[in-house]
């Protein structure tokens, strides 16, 4: 092995940690807290879910069986997430959506238990809801599979 050899494959290892790194760097959200903040803000089961991609055990969200008319919004930062009049029993376990409203979520790959899924977090505070799928009704064909831990009801102002 000469210099030459050495020099190239530090400078090739470099750049290849370098593109690694950039893939690591966390996504940034107008709402940052620390932990010890956000575990006076929320309840150890939001906390898990919204700041630790944890899940619910499915069936035991109150929200499942929330059929009134309103928004269902982040439990992290009180961003409305989805309309009531999207909401669908997808017979999962979890409130499920077919849409979301405009510029409300984030996206990213997970490749967590052998597969590859789409997470959704709250496009504000950064909190993880849950997964979309695309197996969901018309008109959209996608399936928002929420953790109902993460959501808040607000219902329709009544006149």
């Amino acid at each position: 092995m000469n210099r030459r050899h050495v020099l190239k494959t530090t400078a090739l290892s470099a750049l290849l940690l370098g593109f690694g790194l950039r893939g690591l760097r966390a996504e940034t959200f107008e709402i940052t807290k620390s932990e010890e903040e956000w575990k006076a803000l929320l309840t150890p089961e939001q906390f898990a879910v919204l700041r630790h991609e944890d899940t619910e055990r499915p069936f035991t969200s109150a929200l499942l069986e929330e059929h009134r008319k309103g928004t269902f919004t982040c439990a992290g930062c009180d961003l409305p997430l989805y309309a009531s009049d999207t909401k669908y029993e997808s017979g999962t376990g979890w409130p499920s959506f077919f849409d979301v409203l405009p510029d409300a979520v984030g996206k990213k790959e997970d490749n967590t238990l052998f597969t590859t899924r789409t997470e959704v977090h709250c496009r504000r505070c950064g909190g993880h809801l849950g997964h979309v799928f695309d197996d969901g009704p018309k008109p959209t064909g996608l399936r928002y599979c929420m953790n109902g831990v993460a959501m808040k009801f607000v219902p329709a102002a009544t006149t």
